[in-house]
């Protein structure tokens, strides 16, 4: 699923608010469902993720990858 910088850096946001909320002992909403004493590490494995897509789209988005092209030719020496 491709999505925009701007797309996950609001999804990023919600989850980084997600988490601070949840160190300050409340509950926390994100789109149409509340959530109370939430699962802090089930945050946390979401902030990676949509970390990880930024980093993706970022790249997509100027250009550059991290994925690299090589082509190796097998001799017979």
């Amino acid at each position: 699923m491709a999505f925009s910088v701007q797309e996950i850096n609001k999804r990023l946001q919600m989850w980084l608010d997600a988490e601070e909320a949840i160190a300050n002992g409340q509950s926390y909403s994100i789109d149409n469902r509340r959530l109370e004493r939430a699962n802090l590490a089930q945050v946390r494995e979401q902030i990676k993720f949509w970390k990880k897509e930024l980093i993706q789209a970022e790249e997509k988005s100027s250009g550059r990858s991290k994925r690299r092209v090589m082509r190796v030719v097998p001799r017979d020496l």
